[in-house]
Order: structure tokens, then C-alpha cells, then sequence
């Protein structure tokens, strides 16, 4: 049996980017653009239309829902919209945050056209789902938020 004292606990992640021998190792299997991909068509189509709409009118890419069971792309999907925007990705877990202060961190070094994609979303705290609610008004009412 080990004991408590010799178990090494890691804190909680609530880091937005993978280490770099994690990330290398996926960029080799990950598909790098939508040609690429293979299966959800349909999707494909969509997102190829929404990107270049985005790139036409040199703006970042309107906001993008991906949802479904696990293992159906959706990580892949937000990093190809990343890489064919030429955004950087910051990647996160709705478990991983817990307080406002972990989601303003996060959204504070966030730079124009960069992507957020939080994983596993649906487990948000309801707190934090409430800031992220259209009805608040961005980045002034998480402030407020903030210093509750």
C-alpha cells in the first residue's frame, strides 16, 4: 500500500497549452486542413465556407459550436480551423475551470484571432457558464465577475 506522504498529487490543470513533446507528437497525426480530414463532409463544407468568408473579410472567424459523442473530430476540427486561420489554438477542459479567475486568465492573453477551444464544455461550473451566456455583455461583465 503506498502511503499518503510517498503519492505524488498533481495540482489541477488548468494550463491552455499541452507540453511541448505532446504537441509535437500529435502535429505529426493530427490533420493539418480540411482536405485532410476525412468523414463529416457536410461539416467540412460549412467550416471551408465559413474560413474563407472570415479570410475574405480579414476578420477572425465567427464563433463555432463543435458538438457530438467523443472521437468524432471535434478537437481536430478546432485546431484545423486555427492552423487554415493562421490563429494560435488555446485549449483548455470546461472541468479545468473552476473559478472565474481561471477563465479570465485564460481569456486575457488570448490575442485577436486566436481560438479557445474548451473541451468537455457541457461540465463547466455553472457560475462560469452563466459569464459565458450571451445575454452578459463580454469582457466588462466578466471584470464585474471577476471581483465578486
Amino acid at each position: 500500500m503506498i502511503e499518503r506522504e510517498e503519492m505524488e498529487i498533481p495540482e489541477r490543470v488548468v494550463a491552455t497549452e499541452a507540453p511541448n513533446e505532446e504537441r509535437e507528437f500529435e502535429v505529426g497525426l493530427r490533420p493539418q486542413s480540411l482536405a485532410d480530414f476525412v468523414g463529416q463532409d457536410d461539416i467540412k463544407e460549412n467550416l471551408s465556407i465559413f474560413i474563407e468568408a472570415a479570410k475574405k473579410r480579414e476578420e477572425p472567424i465567427e464563433h463555432v459550436l463543435l458538438y457530438g459523442n467523443p472521437g468524432l473530430g471535434k478537437t481536430t476540427l478546432a485546431h484545423i480551423i486555427a492552423h487554415e486561420m493562421g490563429s494560435q489554438i488555446r485549449v483548455t477542459s470546461g472541468p479545468a475551470l473552476e473559478r472565474i479567475g481561471d477563465l479570465a486568465a485564460i481569456l486575457s492573453n488570448l490575442g485577436r484571432g486566436d481560438i479557445l477551444f474548451i473541451d468537455e464544455i457541457h461540465r463547466l461550473n455553472k457560475t462560469i457558464e452563466e459569464i459565458c451566456s450571451p445575454e452578459l455583455n463580454g469582457k466588462r461583465n466578466l471584470q464585474k465577475a471577476a471581483r465578486l
